[in-house]
């Protein structure tokens, strides 16, 4: 099978965030990956003109955290336009992944669904930590880029039926 890029995309076809004010929850866990997702998504979201001062980065400790680091983040600060939710949860020998993995997506989810804001999961399920690697800037890509372009896209288009 070709090894490709999944992170490639056509920047014609991502808004501007001239405006937008975006926030950012990362992981602790799994650090090393995590910090190179938002990495990603923090040098994307600058690409496509979102202000420095108006992207806002905390961290939690682990992805679980993560739906409750979201909706912390939209309660304590109406202005945001969405959030990119950044984690990494690598299989064990125990279905603990399996339990991680299906909580972080259903409350993802439902933290979008609460604020009627993107929220969106740039969260690697992977069965290895090289997996994870090759996710996280290697040969496949960095989901945090993924994550920033979606972001992106959703509030243009939320803003854009806002008009309608």
């Amino acid at each position: 099978m070709k090894k490709t890029n999944l992170s490639d995309y056509d920047t014609t076809l991502v808004p501007s965030g001239k405006g937008y004010r975006i926030g950012i929850v990362a992981a602790e866990w799994n650090q090393e990956i995590t910090e190179a997702l938002a990495r990603g998504a923090y040098d994307t979201l600058r690409e496509h003109a979102v202000e420095e001062h108006d992207i806002s980065l905390i961290h939690v400790p682990g992805s679980f955290e993560l739906t409750t680091g979201a909706d912390m983040m939209l309660s304590s600060d109406a202005t945001l336009d969405g959030v990119i939710c950044i984690g990494c949860v690598i299989q064990g020998e125990t279905r603990h992944f399996d339990f991680i993995c299906e909580a972080v997506s259903q409350g993802i989810t439902n933290v979008a669904l609460k604020h009627g804001k993107p929220v969106i999961f740039s969260v690697l399920t992977t069965n290895d930590m090289q997996q994870a690697i090759d996710r996280a800037g290697g040969v496949h890509g960095n989901k945090g880029v993924e994550g920033a372009v979606t972001v992106l896209k959703m509030i243009h288009l939320q803003q854009q039926l806002k008009t309608v």
